[in-house]
């Protein structure tokens, strides 16, 4: 139970360095790309603001979807089991059975045990076992969904403040540096979190969203002088 709960804080966390990632990226891309079409701090700010709105909105919303759909799939199976187990208790036993022996317990050890699993409760036993789910602990997508949005415009809020706070002749070195700093430090905890190698990580973070603001900044230049 206690490693079940670590490892749902852990996505939780992993998804929540990944929303940020996002909301410094796409918002970085987008204020850098006006600020290389006017120097007009309102006119960088208003399509900040807006692309950070935008952004969260659109990341909850999708969460919301996704995890909605993944819900209801949960939940349908869930039922699906509790009719079979209405329907046909013997023939869900000698499969709880199978289950657990295919896990690797002995024949006479995996039948004591579905039934042991099965007297205290055949529906969870099941849905743990059969269908990978914790009937306790359905995905919630309003959690998801809020979670996304905060995480989001707490990454879009550093290069909005980055953009406007500077002078007209700095906003863009200051910009470029903090968000490559920030996703310096989102690489390193995203491959901490996923025991993944932290240079590559970083490598790839660093470079998806320099690559995203050099694009943007050279488009927004070229549209300001023509």
């Amino acid at each position: 139970m206690q490693s079940a709960v670590i490892s749902t804080r852990l996505n939780w966390l992993r998804a929540g360095v990944l929303g940020a990632n996002d909301g410094i990226i796409s918002t970085a891309g987008l204020v850098v790309g006006v600020a290389g079409a006017t120097t007009s701090r309102s006119a960088i700010l208003a399509a900040g603001v807006a692309g950070l709105l935008a952004g969260s909105l659109s990341m909850a919303a999708g969460e919301y979807v996704s995890v909605s759909s993944q819900r209801d799939s949960e939940e349908a199976a869930l039922a699906l089991e509790r009719r079979e187990l209405a329907e046909e208790p013997e023939a869900e036993l000698n499969e709880l059975t199978e289950l657990l022996e295919a896990r690797g317990l002995s024949r006479a050890l995996a039948r004591e045990a579905a039934e042991q699993l099965t007297a205290r409760d055949a529906l969870r036993a099941h849905a743990r076992v059969e269908l990978g789910i914790n009937p306790d602990e359905l995905a919630n997508p309003w959690h998801a969904a809020l979670a996304s949005l905060v995480a989001f415009t707490v990454g879009a809020v550093l290069p909005l403040l980055a953009i406007v706070l500077p002078g007209p002749s700095e906003r863009v070195p200051v910009t470029a540096a903090a968000v490559l700093a920030a996703l310096t430090l989102c690489g390193v905890l995203s491959a901490r979190l996923g025991s993944a190698p932290v240079p590559r990580a970083v490598l790839r973070n660093v470079a998806g969203g320099a690559l995203a603001m050099a694009v943007t900044y050279a488009v927004g230049t070229w549209l300001g002088t023509s």
